[in-house]
């Protein structure tokens, strides 16, 4: 900790175009200082939305969950894993937390007799926040990411706030950081600063003026480029660092610490914390060079856009880090399997491993039914998430259980057979925003299971995001015919964890991995499914279990079916 007790702030904006990366450069940086200082994050969106709870996952990405129940942007899943941090909803801003707050204050009369303006009244309160924050957590630096770029309307407020901190904290307790870009035009094979240099303008027209610039390139900066941009944005050449384009985000901390920018850091906040990236070096060595792989179906219907899954990517990079396996994603639009415009077994042909993600509404929903049906028949590991629960509740009740047309009320509200059900706290909900299960909850895990196997313990706390659950009216009837509620909620009335019988557990010798018996009975090698979003709370160092335990389960699968 910092022996004055005094927070830094490093404010991280950016430049040029959006989507450059500047929550991966934010979290790098704060991992480059969290060897000994408490290092906690703060996002800053322009949209008038409360939090993304609301938009559509192509539009805006993964819905990133907190343990409070927040519904946040996804760079807060890049801040968990780097700064191996419990995130917070209130560090989260957005203008449309902002000024419904002002409106509040108004309302209330707190600004009684003044005419409510953006500056300074807007401005102050966003000011506050910062304070406020790093006051309650003790926070030896408060890293302040500014979403989109510098000349976006809606972040002007921001960018104002964030000036003005220099002149309250002191010169020697701010730091600002700049990510830009530095591209490389087709035919021209030469790297251009201009964007760069018009970008850093437009942030010094707004009064701050960045001790370091990070160049996202995908090649390493010339030395006269760097030159060049330090001349004319007025930074030490030194401070231009390089974001290189790579194969693997946590390649970024290693990339900077060769560069120097933690010793640019300690020197100009007057603090030291030196990395320690052992572990991380340790673990993207296994990534290296490998030969062995997998191939893991994610069947869905946001595949369009992979930041959708942003946290499953990450789940399954974490395994193939303590697996030292490649694993290969292959993405199924399952709306093109209920349209019939492809065959379920071709889909799923070579595919060692399936996932079906979360999810909402009824498009693409008997295509993810074919899906579970073809992989539990088959002895396909799967392993199914919060919607991915339900449509295996479904498939299952349909197919094995005999109940005729079984369905979600969500997807058919008329159904005979409602195995899935929205829960009776959320009948009366007539608000969309920051209403379903949101957040930790406990579940009580049945020993003998596989869930128990993975987890290695009876209680599990994961993160929920759902309105639906499986009906416990047909918990009696779902077990008679099979299937194991390894889990539930502490009243026992949601179901947490499924799973079918399987021919192992997950730490034994997968040489015993069986056939099914039959085409609806027998012992699957692994299939298992949770209301959870557990992906969200994986990590490098060490992997979320369920998905773990698919991976394993499809490196053994495969082993056992090579030819001799």
């Amino acid at each position: 900790m910092l022996s004055n007790k005094e927070t830094k702030f490093i404010v991280v904006t950016g430049g040029v175009l959006s989507g450059l990366g500047k929550g991966i450069a934010a979290a790098s940086i704060g991992h480059l200082l969290s060897s000994k200082l408490k290092i906690i994050p703060m996002k800053l969106d322009g949209y008038l939305n409360t939090d993304p709870g609301t938009m559509n996952p192509i539009e805006h990405g993964e819905v990133f969950v907190l343990d409070d129940g927040g519904e946040v942007d996804m760079d807060f899943g890049h801040y968990e894993r780097f700064l191996d941090v419990t995130c917070k909803f209130e560090w989260n801003l957005t203008m449309g937390k902002i000024f419904s707050e002002i409106r509040e204050k108004e309302r209330r009369g707190d600004y009684l007799g003044k005419t409510v303006q953006y500056i300074p009244h807007v401005v102050d309160l966003i000011k506050s926040k910062f304070q406020e924050v790093a006051k309650k957590e003790k926070a030896d630096i408060l890293l302040i990411e500014v979403g989109g770029t510098v000349g976006d309307m809606e972040n002007e407020l921001y960018i104002e706030a964030v000036r003005q901190l220099r002149a309250e904290v002191g010169e020697k307790n701010v730091m600002y950081v700049h990510l830009t870009y530095v591209p490389v035009p087709s035919g021209v094979n030469e790297q251009k600063s201009k964007p760069t240099q018009q970008s850093v303008n437009l942030l010094r027209q707004r009064g701050i003026k960045p001790d370091v610039i990070i160049a996202r390139c995908s090649e390493y900066l010339d030395q006269s480029i760097k030159r060049k941009i330090a001349i004319f944005c007025d930074v030490d050449e030194d401070a231009v660092i390089t974001g290189i384009d790579v194969d693997d985000v946590y390649k970024i901390p290693l990339i900077f610490e060769k560069q120097g920018l933690s010793e640019i850091i300690h020197k100009k906040l007057g603090i030291y914390s030196p990395p320690d990236l052992r572990v991380w070096e340790t673990l993207l060595q296994n990534l290296e060079g490998l030969d062995k792989q997998i191939t893991i179906a994610i069947c869905g219907k946001y595949t369009k856009l992979e930041d959708s899954y942003a946290s499953i990517i990450e789940a399954l990079m974490h395994c193939s880090a303590h697996t030292k396996h490649r694993i290969n994603l292959r993405w199924i639009e399952t709306t093109d399997i209920e349209e019939g415009k492809l065959p379920v077994r071709k889909a799923l042909e070579g595919a060692d491993g399936v996932i079906v993600p979360g999810g909402f509404g009824s498009r693409g929903t008997e295509g993810k039914i074919e899906v579970i049906r073809y992989v539990r028949e088959n002895g396909i590991p799967f392993l199914g998430i919060c919607f991915g629960l339900q449509i295996a509740v479904i498939e299952y009740a349909r197919n094995v259980c005999g109940l005729k047309g079984a369905n979600s009320t969500e997807i058919d509200p008329k159904t005979e057979h409602p195995v899935v059900d929205i829960m009776p706290e959320q009948k009366d909900i007539d608000k969309k925003g920051g209403t379903m299960r949101l957040g930790a909850y406990k579940a009580v895990i049945r020993p003998g299971t596989l869930a128990y196997d993975l987890y290695n313990s009876e209680v599990v706390w994961e993160r929920h995001r759902h309105r639906y659950e499986v009906n416990p009216a047909y918990h009696e009837a779902l077990a008679e015919g099979g299937l194991v509620i390894s889990g539930a909620s502490e009243d026992q009335r949601l179901a947490e964890f499924i799973e079918l019988e399987c021919g192992h557990s997950a730490g034994e010798d997968t040489s015993s991995i069986l056939q099914p018996k039959s085409r609806t009975f027998g012992k699957h090698p692994y299939f298992i499914a949770t209301q959870a979003h557990p992906e969200l709370k994986s990590k490098l160092s060490e992997p979320a279990p369920l998905f773990f335990g698919l991976t394993k389960a499809a490196i053994a699968l495969k082993e056992l079916k090579k030819p001799n």
